[in-house]
């Protein structure tokens, strides 16, 4: 079992972290750790009562949180060339048809975001083995597909927050920095939870939400009040 660090268990004994709290409660409490040498991400993550294993209780999307969340990505476009200097104005690193498939097949991998436009999935598709395993395929679930790839583009680069629940059940996402206001942070994790809680699979049985937590990159998770 890993060692937790001298900072972490400090924490640990300062706060009673198994005890639930409300929402804004966390966040002060998450901010009033010790503070590292760089401005840590803020993640929440909710333990979801789903069957993973079943494709239809599959939790998977994108979202714009209020504040977003600190951070710019590096997004490509797969698109026809009408759509190509859009694509850049709005912020595209790399923005191409046939030319830019190659360029990723040939091994560039130097982004962290790709959309595409529908029509381009058919040569896109070809990228399944090299994207498809670090997450980089463009997808509809995840709203890298659009006939709108400007605007995609744009969200992406401001940091809209991609998520996807693993095999236990569990989803979680960055909601900020550290150095965000705790109101930024508090409106921003309340804005992904209740955006979770809208996509409860029809089938899935018993209670939805299990639990709630939050953290910092160096800091225990602090339990949240499950509404």
């Amino acid at each position: 079992m890993q060692k937790k660090g001298k900072r972490y268990e400090a924490d640990k004994k300062a706060h009673k972290l198994k005890e639930l709290v409300p929402l804004a409660e966390a966040v002060t409490r998450v901010k009033s750790f010790k503070a590292a040498k760089f401005d840590q991400t803020v993640e929440v993550c909710m333990h979801l009562g789903i069957d993973a294993k079943q494709a239809d209780q599959m939790i998977r999307g994108s979202l714009s949180l209020p504040h977003g969340i600190g951070k710019s990505k590096r997004v490509i476009a797969f698109c026809t060339s009408d759509k190509v200097e859009d694509a850049k104005a709005a912020g595209a690193l790399e923005a191409g048809g046939e030319e830019l498939v190659k360029k990723v097949e040939d091994g560039w991998l130097d982004f962290d975001v790709a959309v595409a436009s529908p029509d381009m999935m058919r040569i896109v598709s070809k990228l399944g083995r090299a994207l498809g395993p670090k997450g980089l395929m463009p997808s509809p679930k995840s709203g890298t597909v659009t006939p709108n790839v400007a605007q995609a583009v744009k969200e992406y680069a401001a940091g809209k927050v991609e998520f996807r629940n693993d095999k236990d059940g569990n989803i979680h996402a960055a909601v900020g920095k550290y150095s965000f206001g705790a109101k930024e942070l508090e409106e921003n994790a309340h804005a992904f939870i209740q955006h979770i809680t809208k996509l409860k699979p029809a089938s899935t049985k018993g209670h939805y939400i299990k639990s709630i937590s939050m953290s910092a990159t160096m800091t225990p998770g602090v339990s949240i009040i499950v509404d």
